[in-house]
């Protein structure tokens, strides 16, 4: 049993090995998001063989025995033959699916992008009442009575009053007998976040956009679900109007309208007022666009953020996606009017899935 555990143990060194080795490949495909489970994950795993040695037929050449011309075989095998293929006997390269939980993707997440803890905030202040089951009483609830212990209370009494008959061991419990499972009460600080995505759906903004934006939003849930007890999503989407959408909408929708970037800033501040108080809940944003708004737009949209949301949240992100359509202007703005007055305010250009990586590295590797 000790030598299947060191071999199962080594065999998982390995597949962490050979998961982080890709991680940047896996990084910047959606192609996990489709196997993912409530838990686990499930990751294609090239090449895990063990190697050894393959031993040729005896006496039949090879190296080390006599000349050799370019293109001679190393090891017997057919020759090449014109025509149609046809089925072969011979193995191919195997692929193997490696399941793995979220918490250890998150884990290689954080090693390979070196990203550092987060502190949350408001830590110390937040305390959640935990219950356990952990003491014996007298009195309670008849679906918490502790069968054992009612009858072991039992069999003591009637040994001690000499009652017990072992030729007719019946041991009939009274209701002083009778005992119960407790619980205690423990208070532990708790640390809990909440994650609002907000994207522009307007006509600028291609199918390819939306899914760099899915597949970049799923290592942030999967990084900021391992810091936090509890992590709540939020999901905007916004064309010249904003609203709050379901997680299936959020991906899904487009529009043709235009782009007022303030509307779904607006709802934003909305959503943090009636259910997320600063002093309580850790708050990160995240705002994917194609960088096009409606010129006047802007003042409103950046004083906003200045003014309202930036000193409200650990951290505001806004990841520009290139589209054939967008401008790009509303990145400039940002980072000439409000980057140099809040250092918790992040921008990034993802211009294709390659840009993944690094584009998260730059949200998440300051630890706010």
């Amino acid at each position: 049993m000790l030598q299947i555990e060191q071999d199962h143990h080594r065999f998982r060194q390995i597949v962490r090995g050979k998961i982080r080795q890709n991680l940047r490949k896996y990084i910047s495909h959606a192609e996990l998001i489709g196997r993912k489970g409530k838990h686990l994950v499930s990751i294609p795993v090239p090449q895990l063989d063990v190697p050894h040695f393959r031993y040729g037929e005896q006496g039949s050449g090879g190296v080390g025995q006599g000349d050799g011309e370019v293109g001679t075989p190393l090891g017997p095998g057919e020759q090449h033959r014109d025509g149609p293929g046809q089925a072969g006997s011979e193995p191919g390269e195997h692929i193997l699916e490696v399941d793995i939980t979220l918490e250890e993707l998150a884990q290689l997440l954080g090693e390979e992008l070196e990203l550092p803890r987060i502190e949350p905030k408001g830590q110390d202040r937040i305390r959640q009442e935990k219950y356990r089951y952990s003491t014996i009483r007298s009195t309670g609830p008849e679906s918490l009575r502790h069968f054992k212990r009612t009858y072991l209370q039992a069999l003591k009494r009637q040994l001690a009053s000499g009652t017990y008959d072992p030729a007719r061991p019946r041991v009939i419990p009274y209701r002083e007998d009778r005992r119960y499972r407790s619980w205690t009460t423990i208070e532990q600080p708790v640390a809990n976040a909440v994650i609002i995505y907000m994207m522009d759906v307007s006509g600028s903004m291609t199918d390819e956009q939306k899914h760099i934006v899915r597949t970049e939003a799923f290592w942030i849930d999967t990084w900021l679900k391992s810091q936090y007890d509890g992590v709540e999503r939020r999901y905007i989407i916004h064309d010249a109007v904003a609203r709050e959408v379901d997680e299936h909408t959020f991906y899904r929708t487009r529009e043709s309208g235009g782009t007022r970037i303030s509307s779904a800033y607006d709802v934003c501040l909305q959503i943090i007022e009636q259910h997320y108080s600063p002093e309580e809940w850790n708050i990160y944003c995240f705002q994917f666009s194609d960088g096009d708004n409606w010129g006047e737009d802007n003042r409103r949209s950046i004083r906003l953020l200045r003014e309202k949301i930036a000193p409200q949240v650990n951290l505001f992100c806004y990841g520009q996606v290139e589209s054939p359509y967008g401008s790009g202007d509303y990145l400039r703005a940002l980072e000439s009017a409000v980057v140099p007055y809040h250092d918790n305010v992040l921008t990034s250009q993802i211009p294709d899935e390659s840009a993944i990586y690094d584009s998260i590295k730059t949200f998440l590797g300051k630890g706010k």
